[in-house]
């Protein structure tokens, strides 16, 4: 199964007057499955690469919508159809947005 999120953008929000964080990750999976595997997999990297245990996880009972704060940078990990409609990118429109290639 492959564990990388599709359509992975940051947005940088430290410009942001009030922002909660200095960044949102953001990707999306095609199955609450993968969005766990996700997860799970950012869980374990940023651990493994950082030494930085994730401070709040939220939605892992569902996985439509899994949140994983490291405080300065929260992750978003949804399933598409959420993704689409909560549309984020959107809500924070005066963030500076980087998208990655899925090469």
């Amino acid at each position: 199964m492959e564990k990388k999120g599709r359509e992975i953008v940051d947005l940088d929000l430290r410009k942001v007057h009030n922002a909660i964080c200095d960044h949102f990750i953001i990707c999306h999976a095609d199955s609450n499955t993968q969005v766990s595997a996700i997860a799970d997999s950012i869980e374990d990297i940023v651990e493994k690469n950082l030494h930085q245990r994730v401070g709040h996880r939220e939605g892992l009972e569902n996985a439509m919508w899994v949140l994983l704060d490291y405080y300065d940078i929260i992750v978003h990990v949804f399933q598409k159809e959420y993704r689409d409609y909560y549309r984020l990118e959107d809500l924070w429109g005066d963030a500076r947005i980087k998208r990655f290639d899925e090469s």
